[in-house]
């Protein structure tokens, strides 16, 4: 976790005047919860709330878990190369670098489940 909070610290709070949510706080359980396989706004804030006291091992939370708007305005906001630099830079520092890629392989199409009647592919 410290790797990750490293590498969004560097991210430039784009929010205009003063602010009461910490931009590294919502970075972090946003990138969390997405990584937990959330797919809404809603789903990130509910998980904020629900791993509050998990959060703040690391977190200081000093006005508790954004609202779901919350979340959707900063992710508006930020820029999304910068973001995608500090995240790609956490993620290869956290996997171990390997000899052999892993190729993500569709079953259905190695199985041959293309519908030649209506020349339609797996989806």
């Amino acid at each position: 976790m410290e790797k990750l909070l490293e590498h969004l610290s560097t991210l430039d709070d784009p929010r205009p005047g003063k602010v009461e949510l910490r931009l590294i706080d919502i970075l972090v359980i946003a990138v969390c919860v997405v990584i937990a396989c959330a797919e809404s706004w809603e789903d990130i804030a509910l998980y904020g709330r629900s791993k509050q006291d998990w959060l703040r091992r690391f977190l200081t939370l000093p006005n508790g878990i954004p609202s779901h708007d919350t979340f959707r305005r900063v992710f508006m906001l930020i820029d999304p190369g910068a973001f995608e630099a500090c995240f790609t830079a956490w993620a290869q520092g956290i996997t171990p670098l390997g000899e052999h890629e892993v190729v993500a392989i569709d079953g259905k199409t190695i199985r041959r489940s293309f519908d030649r009647g209506r020349e339609q592919t797996p989806s």
